[in-house]
C-alpha cells in the first residue's frame, strides 16, 4: 500500500476531486497555503494499493495545470535589500508537487 501526498493548486481541486470520485478512489483534502505566494493549496492524501498508484498520477496529472501568474513581490525575497524586487514578476503556478510513500500499516476503525 502507498500513500500519496499531493499539493495542488486550489483552482485545479474540484477537477482533482471529481476525477478521483469517478475513479472510485477515496481521499481526504486538506487545506495548505504555500510559502513563496502565500497562496492556497490543497493537499490531497490518497491510501491507494500498489497496483493503482500509477493510475492515481495519471489522473492528478490530467487534474492539475501549470499555469504563469503575474505577483507583486511585498517582502524581500533575500536578507539583504538590494535584492528587493518592487516590481511584477511573472512565476509559473499550479501543477502537482507529488510525493509517494510506503505505507508500513494501515487500519480502519
Amino acid at each position: 500500500m502507498k500513500m500519496i501526498l499531493a499539493v495542488i493548486q486550489d483552482k485545479d481541486s474540484p477537477k482533482l476531486t471529481q476525477n478521483l470520485v469517478k475513479a472510485g478512489i477515496r481521499a481526504t483534502k486538506l487545506a495548505s497555503t504555500g510559502g513563496f505566494l502565500r497562496a492556497g493549496n490543497t493537499t490531497f492524501m490518497i491510501g491507494i494499493e500498489d497496483h493503482r498508484v500509477d493510475e492515481v498520477l495519471d489522473l492528478i496529472r490530467t487534474s492539475c495545470r501549470s499555469r504563469e501568474q503575474v505577483v507583486s513581490p511585498t517582502t524581500p525575497m533575500g536578507a539583504q535589500m538590494e535584492s528587493y524586487v518592487s516590481y511584477p514578476v511573472t512565476v509559473q503556478v499550479g501543477g502537482a508537487t507529488v510525493f509517494v510513500l510506503d505505507v508500513a500499516q494501515f487500519e480502519q476503525f
